[in-house]
This record gives structure tokens, sequence and C-alpha cells, in this order.
């Protein structure tokens, strides 16, 4: 394909002053090598802020990370927080995980950053993002930010931005902060000379601080002292994990964890997985092996950064399962809310959240205990801003989302794996107290609750015309929503995008209450909700599927499950997503 002219001029800028000779050579071997799709989609736009900052595969091109995106990000960032922060000595905390070049670039927003006039706090070697996210209120910071992409594959990196409460940018500073990268003309305008003097590096002591409180979290410390020995499998997937995971669990006094040793040291190749992402079955094989020749009583994982966290089982045949995240979301609030119940912790204060494409089963728990629930857009800075606005006034105790992702008490205002690696043992511990393993407290719930069962369907569309696909299918769904789905009617339409709410019998509407974000719900007559969204990291369109089946006792829960899973199929067979 030929290049736009506006390609090639930004093509023509970056062999231009400012940019050093080896991005130069990258790029005049391409061209060399006729890569004009790749060029296309390396300078085409320039990375964007979404749900959780800056994201992109590594390489030359604005289009990309680099030191140069990368750069311009951290000075616009520095521009806003001085305009913000007027007078006042601004602080900032910066993280980073194991992803190749992840340390340089946490060095370089360093640099930057100081040299602009910052007080930076520089961890001294990779920790895991929700320690970020704790470090920034605990040493009164105004921002903060970690080098991450999160579970995507090797090629990728990113820069997630945090404000003064810990939680991720929201609006209206997350376009202002673009702005003030747009703002900026050319890369020479990046300071990137740091003042050494304005950074500081910590390490072990906001560990130790981190630690305690995640030791606060637990709520039955005598059923851990009698099941001390449960064995523990742990896998950090060559991530940040391995920097508290196993101390957390020892402090809260497991004393029988086995760490994946082939996967325990940190390594941005992730040598020994395709993608690091312990939603996926092959991520967690070595753990899974791992945990079948111990007998062990359960298996944990975390991502590269540390805040997803996988969790599998042994199920009443003795076969290792992964529990997906929309379980592992409602075994947390089942737990937290009966065992605070038992403990006398329970408060009228208190309340859960979780987001609009996570398992309704987390409303129906929160109800049957008498506990508020609220429901936000996805994202856990959606959850963040809401225990920001009912501070002072109500007590959050914990919430999640479906993808892998929960956050326990509000010291950290992000989804924390490590907290939930903690939680996860304690109730496996007081399931083997009482004689049963942590499968069975699951059935038990979905007996207790109804079996809600979910799926997801992630479509991949790379590159300018993927993203251009991506808006023609949410058109598409708007301009001719379905009137049945596998033989059901569509009895609502729930646009998030227009913030309304249509119930398609009566013609009634009512306003979502939730700020604009592109996602439409279906919701059919049996109470199965479809849910359509772009993603705002990764170039892919995902469809969520949720279904409710009937369940009188945990014997039915396989025939149950099976049905679910069979009504789900049906709806995506219709939609022609397969």
């Amino acid at each position: 394909m030929a290049l736009s002219p506006d390609i090639q001029q930004k093509i023509t800028t970056w062999l231009g002053a400012g940019y050093d000779a080896e991005t130069q050579a990258e790029i005049r071997a391409l061209q060399a090598q006729n890569q004009d799709d790749f060029l296309s989609d390396a300078f085409y736009r320039n990375l964007e802020f979404g749900t959780g900052g800056l994201r992109g595969i590594m390489g030359p091109g604005s289009n990309r990370m680099n030191r140069y995106t990368l750069g311009m990000a951290a000075q616009g960032l520095s521009n806003y927080l001085l305009q913000q922060f007027p007078g006042q000595e601004v602080k900032v905390a910066v993280a980073h995980d194991s992803r190749n070049n992840s340390r340089a670039f946490a060095q370089l927003v360093s640099d930057i950053f100081s040299a602009n006039g910052l007080t930076v706090y520089l961890f001294e070697a990779l920790r895991p993002t929700p320690e970020l996210s704790f470090t920034i209120r605990h040493l009164g910071c105004q921002s903060g930010c970690v080098i991450t992409a999160s579970h995507n594959p090797k090629e990728y990196n990113g820069f997630k931005v945090y404000w003064n409460d810990g939680a991720q940018v929201v609006a209206p500073h997350d376009q202002n902060i673009i702005r003030e990268v747009e703002a900026i003309q050319s890369v020479q305008e990046v300071k990137f000379q740091a003042d050494a003097s304005r950074i500081h590096l910590i390490g072990a002591e906001v560990d130790a601080a981190y630690l305690a409180k995640v030791k606060e979290l637990c709520i039955n410390p005598a059923a851990i002292q009698r099941q001390h020995d449960l064995k523990i499998v742990y896998t950090p997937i060559h991530g940040t994990g391995i920097t508290l995971v196993p101390q957390a669990l020892a402090q809260l006094g497991f004393t029988n964890v086995s760490v994946v040793e082939a996967q325990a040291a940190p390594d941005g190749n992730f040598p020994t997985v395709l993608s690091p992402n312990p939603e996926e079955q092959v991520a967690m094989q070595m753990a899974l092996d791992q945990a079948k020749a111990l007998d062990a009583d359960i298996v944990l994982a975390t991502d590269p950064d540390s805040d997803r966290v996988g969790v599998a089982v042994k199920n009443m045949q003795g076969e290792w399962v992964l529990v997906n995240g929309n379980q592992t979301a409602a075994l947390l609030t089942y737990y937290l809310l009966s065992a605070r119940q038992q403990a006398g912790k329970m408060t009228e204060q208190d309340f859960i959240v979780y987001t609009i494409v996570t398992s309704e089963v987390l409303g129906d728990i929160a109800r049957s205990y008498g506990v508020k629930s609220y429901q936000t857009l996805t994202g856990f800075k959606y959850i963040a801003g809401l225990i920001r606005e009912l501070e002072g006034n109500a007590t959050y105790i914990g919430g999640g989302e479906e993808s892998y992702g929960f956050m326990i008490g509000d010291f950290v205002r992000d989804k924390d794996a490590i907290s939930a690696c903690a939680l996860l043992a304690e109730m496996a511990a007081v399931a083997k107290d009482n004689g049963r393993t942590l499968y069975q407290e699951m059935t038990q719930m979905y007996a207790q609750f109804g079996l809600y069962q979910e799926h997801l369907i992630s479509l991949t569309k790379k590159g300018q015309r993927g993203a251009e696909e991506i808006q023609e299918m949410m058109a598409g769904l708007r301009a001719t929503p379905p009137a049945t789905i596998a033989g059901q009617p569509v009895v609502e339409l729930r646009d998030y995008k227009t913030g309304v709410i249509r119930d398609l019998r009566t013609g009634l509407e009512q306003p979502t209450g939730l700020e604009s974000s592109n996602v439409l719900q279906f919701i059919l007559e049996d109470g199965s909700k479809i849910s359509a969204r772009p993603s705002g990291t990764e170039p892919k369109i995902k469809f969520y599927f949720s279904v409710k089946q009937p369940l009188k006792s945990v014997v039915d829960f396989d025939l149950a499950s099976r049905l679910a899973n069979e009504k789900i199929q049906a709806i995506i067979e219709d939609m022609q997503l397969k």
C-alpha cells in the first residue's frame, strides 16, 4: 500500500533532528525493505490513552511505545501536574513490571519528571501495579505511573497513569493530559536531562507498609493457623508477583507454598508461555502439572504486573479446573460478606461494586446479606471513582470485574492480585477447616443463588482498518439491533454511549446513570445478557455472554453447567460470532 502524505511527513520528522541514530536506522531499514504496511501502522496515528493509559507494541513510530512517544506523554503529564498544583512540591511515584525495556522506560520517565522539577519516588526494582497505587497515597504523591502492558504479549509495553487518590486517571484529567501531550510540537520540547537529586529510590520500607495492609484484610486467622500447611502452588508467570505474593502468604501463616521455579524469575520474554495471561489454560499448565504432582489444594497465579489473579481447584472428580474471573469475583464477594457477618464485622455502611459486564450473581449475593451493591462501567478507575464519591459516608468492602481483577478494601485503588491471592488462600483454608474444598464452596454458592454462567469472545482487529471495522460493527448493532437472539425476544436495549435504557416492549426509556461509554447490552426475555464493547487498550471488540440456569442442588451442578453452556453457544451461533 502507498503511504499517505500525512504518514510520509511523520516519517520525515522522525528522520530529522531530535531522534537517535538507532531509531532512524530502524525506520530506514523498513523503508529499504518496502515495509509500507508496517510503516503505515507504526505512524498512522499517535498512541492514545485508553481505559488504562498508553499501551502499544514497542518499536519506532508515533503509534508505538518508544522513548519518544513515552517521553512526550511524560512531558505532557509533567506540564499538567505543574498546572494543577501550582506553588506545591509535586511528587510522583514510578514503578515497572518485568517486561523488556520496562526498567529503562521507568528510568526515562523519572528523568523527565525530575527535569521538570518534580520529586520522584522510583522503585529500586520491579514491583506490582497495586503497590504503586498504594504508594501514591502512602507517600502523599499527586500522581504516579507504572510501566506495564499487563497481560499482553511480550512485544507490548505501556504507561499507566494514576492520580493523587491512587486511582487511574479519569475525566477530565485523562483528556487534559492528552491535550498537553498533543500541544508538544517536537520531541526537542521534552526535558530528557535528569536532575538526579530529585529521584529517590524506594523499596523494602514501602513493601512492609503495603504488606501490613494486606495482613489486616485477614478475617479468619484461626482457620489459617489450623490449616497452615495448606498445599498452595503459585506462579508469577515471569512477572512481579514473585516480589510480594510468597511474602504475603507467609505473613498470613501459610507454610507450604510451592512456587513454580521455571516461571519464578522475572523475564520479559515470558519464555515458558505464549502469552502471560492467567486467564488461559496454557499459561497455567506448568502450575497445574506441579499441583497434580504435589496433590495440592489450590493453584494461584498472577499476571506480569500482578493486578490479575488466576485460580485453579480440584472438581468433584479430582480433576484440576480453572476458576474464571466471574466465579473468582463471586467467591471472593461471597466469602467477604459471609465471613464478615460471622465475625461480627458487618455494618450498615458496607457496599460492594461490580461492573456492567460482570456476573449479576455478585448483586444477588450482596442483597442476600443486606449489603448495598453498585455497578460501574468496565475498569477499576470507575470502581475507585465510586469509592472516592462515597468516602466518609459508606465503607467499601470489595469489588471486581470479569477480567480476573478484584480489589479488597480501599488502601489500593486498583485491582490487586496480591491481596486476592491472600484472601483466596484464606478461603481455601477455611473450606478445608470445614471439611470441604473451594470447588464445593463454589457449587454451594451457585446452588443458593442459581447458576450464572458467562463466556467471552474477543475479536482482534489490528491496524487502521481493524479500528474502522470495530466502529462499523458497533454502528451496525445500534442502527439495526436484533429483535430476537437464539429464539428469545430482545426485551431491553442498554446503550451506554447515549446513556439510555429502552424497554423494547413498552418503548419506555430511562437513563443508565453512568457516564458515556461505547457499550451496548441486549437483555433477552429469559434474563440472558449480551454485551458488546470495544477494548480501550487492545485492538479488539469484546462480546460478553451471561445466562442463568436453575440449580436446586449441588449434585446437578454439572448438568446445569452443560445446559447453560448450550444456551450460550446457541446465542453465539445466532449472532454469527464464531
